[in-house]
């Protein structure tokens, strides 16, 4: 044992320079190395030697260039102006003959250290870069309300504002009564929203180009839909149905799937179509409407229409000829996950409409002219019945799938390097083997560029850069078929970016079965096993790397094993929400919602670059009269301006504002106290372009549009210009918005938590104890953490941190504080990966619990209206109370709820701390910086945050 070790130390010391790493290779010391090593896998008493060994062979291994013609995206897009300085600016001035894929000098000149070393360097290296991003100049601190543009520049947003102005004289409003809190009979779910053909009032839009068709009246009529917040049916009328929609699924398997080929929309014939929408509508009353996208069989003639002028759309490819319906020895196996997912059903996506997606999907502009639909998105996404928790990684696991990529070098002839999908070839075809697998990324929002056949049953896949850029390798979203069952497939995603991911700490990927759908079973679900991240061979040019040489990229490898034959299914790093998903869903509420009650309005903020409109959604409750007095206070409230999906791979954040808007849309007597508290302004995607053309993080003028609030520009960043602008026009006319929030979503971290602004926090991290004294400052910026924390489950408030740091000076929320004056801006993340700590620890999140969280932060917004006007808003508290008990139990968790003081709880250690506020690629957040502040007796008194622990404790 000492003298392995003794030898091992000494290759370890001989190979960290470039002529001992080829002296080594040459002597055939890499097999040697790796044969030595695999015996002694079976005695955990050598692991250190195995590890050190693992560490030499990926230092000897030579490094490689990604297969691929350039790493810029395979699509371009030609932007009205190029800016002069940034990465898009070099990015175009690149000779076209330069090779950016890997650089001449890129031979291990520069040496990677140790994976040990490494990780202590970075956080030496991480700590010093905290303190030095820490903003300690207070003059810049203060914020200093800045105008930007003129009173008569901003008029142009008045048309945006017109509860400002209207007097309601021609609306038909109906004098309510007080509102009763005491309810008769049972208690009903928060939302019903019946359907109605009237269109809200004032919602006739401003006409501008590229605004989104409003949705047609369903000529039939549609029963009464209730949201995903709760409803009507008692237990045994939901279990009464479950029979009819088993039945009626097994039928369509039968029918209407066998012998299919190839799936398009035009010939689906609308008798057909029709009649199983309405069979399915009256059997599941659900999303499982979607069942309703049936294809023609061969026998039947088609339909002349198409969905595009010159085109059509295709839901893509299913293999039938080995399609499986469940047997009955099968269906009485899923017997009680069909109860379980009738049950469930009642809590789904009631907003979800395949035909309407479709007619949507019509107008969205994308820069590769995409004519296929994904099936998720056209079937539609229903939580599943079951808790999935984090995964626990089992030992070794990144040591055996390093050994298996040594083994390419050493048993080269074992390799097979086929590609058999690849987006810069359009000539080229996919492999017709029966054993090789079919790859698809061309539809909304997809993103896998290339994809190399290793071996039989392995494949490397590369992820598509973001348009006009040359890196942000994570999101990913493709189409698998032919597969077999009983195969472990293994997929490597081999040009990431970041050092590390939640992937190594129990987070899956998400998969979604077609044959699973058809079988009364659509959702996501968590994926794979054997799943790590870890440093890979492949060398990153100077370019990619943003001038640093030496740098490699990361794998993501997980291993799937398909449960049935020549399925389609479909992976995604997160649940998918599309930009068409999300114009559905809004003519779907406004066409649901009851004018009399609630003002709704659906705006378009401004056209992208790509000609896709930015909508902008006003709620709040409509006046009781046309009175003065009432339309007085109808135009006192206060406004709440609310954000989302500024960064496109971040879907999480679009799922939480979908929780928002079917909340603040209901008709429960809490929501519309909320409305009649405040005037929402909602721009629910900031980057409509990006999420529709499968980027991570950038618009498609290929930067950060998080990083361009201070100096927007209306050419390149038109969202983010016209957003910013609605803000300063609340401050020119007196309205500053109570709360400000940007939802986004966060690779790094686990739960969900808040980053705000504060003058005192900031300076009391740089040390200067003597400067965090003098300062002054009104604690509320806290409260609706605080609240939030008490009532949501996934909500965490040690991890939330009010430090504002020089790299962040450019985001929303430091804008929006700093520039437009708002104390309570916040970005709210939420994380990609699960929980650990309260209701949820130790479960991967999901749509459910994203959902519950837009609709708890509405809840706490009413319980901060209440706390900072108590006298004007005196609510009873148990109407409250009793709204929590709706969402929790609307939710069906069945484990106890443990509300704990944050601070109190202990911490979830992990290897590798993660704070970079919504994934920056080059930045490092304060960690864990918040737990260790608390204001004392005399600030909280400066605040309405002594209010809210009288209520909340």
């Amino acid at each position: 044992m000492l003298i392995r070790k003794g030898i091992l130390q000494s290759l370890k010391s001989v190979t960290n320079i470039k002529l001992g790493r080829k002296a080594f290779i040459d002597a055939n010391g890499m097999k040697i190395l790796y044969n030595t090593s695999q015996e002694c896998l079976a005695v955990r008493t050598l692991d250190p030697l195995v590890n050190t060994s693992s560490l030499i062979m990926r230092k000897c291994f030579p490094k490689n260039r990604l297969p691929l013609p350039t790493i810029k995206s395979s699509f371009h897009f030609q932007l009205p102006i190029i800016p002069v300085t940034g990465p898009v600016a070099q990015l175009y001035s690149l000779p076209p003959e330069v090779d950016d894929v890997v650089d001449e000098s890129d031979d291990n000149d520069d040496i990677d250290l140790e994976a040990e070393n490494e990780l202590e360097n970075e956080d030496d290296l991480d700590q010093s870069f905290k303190n030095d991003d820490i903003e300690t100049d207070i003059n810049k601190l203060r914020p200093q309300q800045v105008p930007g543009r003129t009173i008569e520049e901003l008029k142009m947003y008045e048309h945006l504002f017109p509860e400002l102005v209207d007097d309601f004289q021609d609306y038909e409003l109906i004098s309510k009564e007080p509102k009763p809190f005491m309810f008769e009979g049972k208690a009903r779910g928060p939302i019903v929203v019946p359907t109605a053909g009237e269109e809200a009032p004032g919602n006739s839009g401003n006409g501008k180009k590229g605004a989104v068709m409003k949705e047609r009246a369903n000529p039939k009529g549609e029963e009464a839909k209730e949201d995903a917040k709760g409803h009507d049916r008692t237990l045994p009328q939901q279990l009464g149905g479950q029979n009819r929609v088993a039945a009626s699924a097994h039928s369509f398997n039968n029918d209407l799937v066998k012998a299919l080929d190839r799936i398009t929309l035009q010939n689906i014939p609308s008798q057909v179509a029709s009649g199983l929408n309405a069979g399915m509508r009256k059997d599941y009353g659900l999303p499982l409407t979607v069942l309703s996208c049936t294809k023609a069989c061969p026998h039947m003639a088609k339909c002349g229409s198409t969905l595009f002028e010159g085109r059509t759309v295709h839901l893509g490819k299913l293999c039938c000829t080995g399609v499986e319906t469940e047997d009955d020895e099968d269906s009485e196996s899923h017997s009680s996950a069909e109860q379980a997912a009738s049950v469930e059903a009642s809590d789904g996506p009631t907003l979800h409409d395949p035909d309407l997606y479709i007619e949507i999907v019509k107008n969205t502009k994308s820069v590769p002219e995409y004519s296929e639909v994904a099936y998720p998105d056209y079937f539609g996404h229903i939580p599943p019945p079951f808790k999935e928790p984090i995964l626990e990684r089992p030992y070794g696991v990144q040591r055996t799938k390093i050994a298996q990529d040594i083994e390419r070098l050493i048993h080269q002839n074992d390799i097979i390097d086929r590609v058999v999908y690849d987006l810069d070839n359009p000539a080229h075809t996919t492999p017709e083997e029966g054993d090789v697998l079919k790859f698809n990324s061309k539809f909304e929002s997809g993103n896998l560029r290339k994809v190399i056949q290793i071996r039989k049953s392995e494949y490397d896949l590369i992820l598509n850069s973001d348009i006009n850029s040359n890196h942000y390798h994570q999101w990913f979203y493709f189409e698998v078929s032919g597969m077999r069952p009983g195969v472990a497939y293994r997929f490597n995603i081999i040009n990431c970016e970041k050092s590390n991911s939640q992937f190594n700490y129990g987070m899956q990927p998400l998969m979604y079965s077609v044959q699973e759908a058809l079988n009364a079973r659509p959702w996501w679900i968590r994926m794979g096993t054997d799943i790590c991240y870890y440093k890979n061979h492949f060398s990153r040019s100077s370019v990619a790397a943003g001038g640093q040489k030496g740098k490699s990229y990361y794998t993501i490898t997980f291993t799937v094993n398909f449960p049935h034959k020549d399925d389609v299914c479909y992976f995604a790093y997160h649940y998918p929400y599309t930009y068409s998903t999300l114009q559905m869903h809004l003519q779907k509420l406004e066409s649901a919602h009851n004018p009399q009650q609630i003002y709704f309005r659906k705006d378009v903020l401004c056209e992208t670059l790509s000609g896709n409109s930015c909508p902008l959604v006003t709620i709040t409750a409509m006046p009781e009269s046309n009175y003065y007095e009432h339309i007085c206070q109808f135009r006192t409230r206060p406004y709440v301006f609310l954000s989302a999906r500024v960064h496109p791979g971040e879907t999480n954040a679009s799922w939480v504002m979908k929780g928002t808007l079917e909340y603040l849309m209901s008709n429960s007597p809490t929501a519309q106290s909320l409305r009649e508290a405040y005037i929402f302004k909602i721009v629910p995607m900031l980057n409509p372009d990006g999420v529709i053309n499968g980027n991570h993080r950038c618009s498609l003028s290929g930067e950060d549009l998080n990083r361009q609030w201070q100096s927007p520009s209306p050419e390149l960043h038109p969202t983010i210009y016209h957003a910013k602008g609605l803000l300063q026009y609340l401050a020119a006319v007196k309205r500053l918005p109570l709360v400000y929030c940007d939802y986004h979503g966060h690779s790094r971290k686990k739960n969900v938590f808040m980053y705000g602004c504060s003058i005192k926090e900031t300076v009391w991290h740089t040390h200067d104890n003597n400067a965090s004294c003098d300062v002054v400052e009104d604690m509320g910026y806290r409260t609706l953490p605080k609240i939030l924390s008490h009532i949501a489950p996934a909500f965490c408030m040690s991890s939330c941190s009010f430090v504002v740091e020089k790299s962040k000076e450019s985001t929303a929320r430091v804008v929006v504080w700093r520039e437009i004056g708002v104390q309570r801006s916040y970005t709210m993340e939420s994380t990609l990966c699960g929980c650990d700590q309260g209701r949820y620890k130790g479960l991967q999140i999901g749509t459910r619990e994203l959902e519950e969280m837009g609709a708890k932060f509405c809840v706490g917004l009413l319980r901060l209206k209440r706390l900072t006007s108590p006298l004007e808003y005196n609510l009873p508290s148990n109407l409250l109370d009793f709204e929590n008990d709706l969402i929790e139990s609307s939710c069906k968790v069945t484990s106890p709820t443990t509300y704990v003081l944050d601070e109190d709880e202990p911490r979830f250690l992990e290897e590798v701390d993660y704070s970079a506020e919504s994934n920056d690629e080059l930045e490092v957040e304060l960690a864990e910086n918040t737990g260790d502040y608390e204001p004392s007796a005399q600030e909280e008194a400066l605040s309405d945050s002594e209010v809210s622990r009288t209520h909340l404790i």
